[in-house]
């Protein structure tokens, strides 16, 4: 296949990620902002998230290296009101350039805490660097940081726990510049052997 399309191919085979912007700042309070679509669930006690970083031998990483220099950064999600602000994160710009003021998004601290967040975004994480595994078949690497700090809006949060992310209008990514609108359309029981239905109950009825 032509090169283009079969790299937009495979990052679209997976289906839909979620679209997060990581705020970092350096040591010299220069902050910075990128956008990821490789956010992974890692754990849950204690409670980890990973991401994924390509090659950086040839290229700058701004937000590695101020998550190495820091420890800490901010995920948080990205809704459908600032999907092209966030968009253009992902442009190459110097470390000297700062992605929030240049994309039109606004910076906050809070509760201390080094790295900056997206005020605009209603889900928000503050994440303590642990940990980057190597992945040498293609020499990426699988960044890991335990969550220190949750800020979401309490209308989003269930009585259960869960996130409505409909009601939050977070988005999400297919390929590399491709967007959706996250729409709830089922909720069901935590799947028990003796509760999962008889689906094939008509068809076993028919021999």
């Amino acid at each position: 296949m032509d090169r283009i399309k079969r790299l937009n191919l495979v990052n679209s085979i997976t289906g839909v990620k979620p679209g997060n912007l990581i705020g970092t700042e350096s040591v010299n309070g220069k902050s910075n902002l990128a956008i990821f679509s490789s956010i992974v669930h890692l754990g849950s006690n204690p409670a980890l998230l990973g991401f994924v970083l390509r090659p950086y031998k040839d290229v700058p990483r701004n937000t590695y290296q101020n998550i190495l220099d820091t420890g800490k950064y901010s995920i948080n999600h990205i809704h459908i009101s600032f999907i092209e602000n966030a968009h253009y994160t992902s442009a190459k710009f110097d470390a000297e350039v700062c992605e929030f003021e240049r994309c039109g998004l606004t910076k906050q601290h809070l509760a201390e805490f080094k790295a900056p967040y997206v005020a605009e975004s209603y889900i928000r994480v503050g994440m303590n660097y642990l940990e980057t595994i190597h992945i040498k078949a293609n020499d990426t690497h699988l960044v890991v940081g335990e969550i220190e700090h949750v800020h979401i809006a309490d209308e989003l949060l269930t009585d259960e726990g869960y996130l409505n992310l409909e009601l939050g209008g977070s988005v999400g990514i297919g390929g590399l510049n491709n967007y959706y609108d996250l729409i709830q359309i089922g909720s069901f029981p935590y799947a028990r052997v003796e509760g999962v239905p008889s689906f094939n109950e008509e068809t076993a009825s028919s021999h």
